[in-house]
């Protein structure tokens, strides 16, 4: 079954065989770029989207692989949208709106037909307003036409040799702030070094989700028991807390996608 979608992601894209694709680094966006530049090497570009809320590491990583597969990749720097500054409950879809208007402006401008994204079939099934957005301004997504999920996406990456078949799923730092709350510049860089922290310790994909001076960290399954029971427990504790919390949580439920969705009553 995963051929017989690979295969149609193969045809997808080479029917519309000039666009620009929004690369983020995580593994959709990923596998996409490097599937897109086998099927048709010439006629893409990558390009980034750089705001004040996406950790300057996942930059980091972006860069690198364009430059490790030799492909074309933009940045485009885009300032904190006012109209997403109090973190409201419709903030991706706003986000997607203004983000995604940057980028056809990018593509029409340098003669790209479309602009697809790393959405997949296993996204349509969660609280995703940004796919709404994304749906409304004509955005290509062809993973999700083609019917791969996530496990189908990290498997086939696995397969073609990309390091980044296992990679911790991404997200942008407002997820880690609940709803209807002003978001600040401090709090951002709060939550990026915590983050930093606890991936330098050996546990990368954890969240850091700030509720005033409260650090909670969700972890990926097998990490709390880890955390708990390491000597340099206190390591973390005490650089969290040079960073500006006063206390530290961990949160014993774990990362999970969702957690601060409006129909949860945990934010």
């Amino acid at each position: 079954m995963t051929d017989i979608k690979s295969l149609k992601l193969n045809s997808i894209l080479k029917e519309l065989s000039s666009f620009a694709i929004a690369f983020s680094g995580g593994v959709d966006s990923s596998f996409l770029l490097h599937r897109a530049h086998t099927v048709i090497k010439s006629g893409i570009i990558a390009v980034t989207i750089r705001t004040p809320y996406i950790p300057s590491r996942e930059i980091d990583e972006a860069i690198e692989f364009t430059k490790a597969c030799d492909i074309k990749h933009k940045i485009l720097d885009i300032a904190f949208p006012d109209m997403i500054r109090t973190n409201p409950i419709e903030r991706c879809y706003l986000c997607k709106k203004t983000l995604f208007t940057e980028l056809l402006a990018f593509a029409k401008e340098n003669h790209y037909k479309y602009i697809i994204d790393g959405t997949n079939a296993d996204d349509s099934g969660e609280f995703r307003p940004g796919i709404k957005a994304l749906k409304e301004m004509g955005i290509r997504s062809p993973l999700l036409e083609s019917g791969l999920t996530k496990k189908d996406i990290r498997e086939l990456s696995r397969n073609e040799g990309l390091d980044i078949w296992n990679k911790p799923a991404m997200a942008c730092l407002l997820t880690r702030i609940p709803y209807d709350t002003e978001v600040k510049e401090g709090m951002l860089r709060m939550i990026e070094q915590a983050e930093n922290v606890l991936f330098e310790s050996g546990y990368p994909g954890t969240r850091v989700r700030i509720h005033g001076d409260v650090a909670r960290i969700e972890c990926l399954p097998g990490y709390i028991e880890k955390i708990i029971h390491n000597p340099d427990r206190e390591h973390i504790i005490t650089n969290l807390k040079k960073i500006g919390f006063r206390y530290v949580s961990l949160d014993l439920e774990g990362y999970r996608t969702g957690s601060s969705n409006p129909e949860k009553k945990e934010l």
